[in-house]
């Protein structure tokens, strides 16, 4: 099955999570958000995000920053050139540094075909990246939502988003609610994580 094509505009997509009156409000509340493009590296993306985990955008900026300055640019090759104490002089975390030699190791011997994820469904990619040491089903979905745009994913492992849709729905089972905002469920992800950060700040996890 081949995978849902990137959202190009958002209007059909509000007009179906409208039909949803409480969602219909959200969006009202936050206004459009802008369209989400697929990366044009889907290797760099992921070690950016997993050099982000856990941090804020300023702090994952600044160790994502001081590590392309280490290494002149980031790449599979540059990575595993680089030794570990290297990479942890430049911010990461030791168990970071492990996941990202491992992806760079996948990525050489094409373990992970990075270049050719964009042609997999939903399901497939996070079967090829799971077994990398480090990355969880939520940085799967993640790298689903903001590096292959993918318009269906809404992560129940994401704390933020199961506390507002309990928020929003408090009386709604969780699978009925996502059931109806599919086939649009990153953009209701997106408008939760918003209205989030509207009541009590915060945002995307990018």
């Amino acid at each position: 099955m081949p995978p849902s094509a990137p959202l190009t505009s958002h209007a059909p997509a509000t007009a179906h999570l409208s039909l949803d009156p409480v969602l219909a409000g959200v969006i009202a509340r936050v206004g459009e958000l802008p369209v989400l493009t697929p990366t044009p590296d889907p290797f760099g993306t992921l070690i950016r995000n997993v050099t982000g985990q856990q941090l804020s955008v300023k702090a994952a900026a600044s160790i994502h920053a001081r590590l392309t300055a280490t290494l002149g640019e980031v790449t599979a090759d540059t990575l595993l050139a680089a030794s570990g104490d290297t990479l942890r002089g430049a911010g990461l975390s030791w168990a970071k540094v492990r996941t990202v030699q491992a992806t760079a190791q996948a990525a050489k011997t094409g373990t992970v075909d990075f270049a050719h994820l964009a042609a997999q469904d939903d399901e497939a990619v996070i079967t090829a990246l799971l077994p990398l040491p480090g990355i969880g089903r939520w940085t799967a979905e993640m790298f689903l939502m903001f590096a292959l745009a993918r318009p269906d994913v809404f992560s129940l492992g994401d704390l933020a988003l199961r506390q507002g849709l309990s928020r929003l729905h408090p009386d709604a089972a969780p699978a009925d609610v996502l059931a109806r905002w599919s086939p649009y469920r990153t953009l209701a992800a997106r408008y939760v994580w918003a209205d989030n950060a509207r009541v009590k700040g915060g945002g995307e996890p990018v």
